[in-house]
């Protein structure tokens, strides 16, 4: 009888502790063959790239397309909480004008900026309605039908 109850009590513990075990989720750039870290500068171009690394998750907005960046980051996330980035990869590969790779640089989670959203709203400008003008604002506005002429989809003759 003791046995037994020895025996419920640590399938209970296990239970409750594996339900304490994190979601972990990998987001982003994966690497299988090569690691961007690998890219040489000087050596490698776009084509050995794509060759190495494939599609880079995005490129450059503004530098027309001469910088590629590889992302990927990991989450964790425990029950009923919002997941956590736990790891950040950013690799930027710079080329230069001839194709060649010119520069390779990484980045981490600690390279990164927070930045804190505003949960204000933005002003507007004109004036603001009291109560009543809202409530009291569409009265007399639209028009009733005048005769029995008006037919739904037809111009009403002013």
């Amino acid at each position: 009888m003791h046995r037994s109850k020895l025996l419920l009590a640590a399938l209970s513990a296990a239970a409750l502790t594996a339900a304490c075990a994190p979601v972990v989720g990998q987001n982003g750039f994966q690497a299988v063959d090569a690691r961007p870290t690998d890219i040489v500068a000087g050596t490698d171009t776009r084509e050995t790239v794509l060759t190495k690394l494939g599609t880079p998750s995005t490129t450059s907005t503004f530098e027309s397309d001469s910088i590629w960046y590889y992302m990927s980051q990991v989450t964790e996330k425990y029950t009923y909480n919002r997941p956590q980035v736990t790891q950040r990869s950013i690799t930027e590969i710079t080329f230069n004008d001839a194709g060649q790779v010119a520069a390779v640089r990484t980045l981490g989670l600690d390279d990164g900026q927070r930045i804190a959203m505003n949960d204000r709203e933005t002003p507007t400008r004109g004036r603001q309605l009291t109560i009543i003008e809202q409530l009291l604002g569409n009265v007399a506005r639209g028009q009733l039908p005048r005769t029995e002429e008006d037919i739904p989809g037809q111009r009403r003759p002013d």
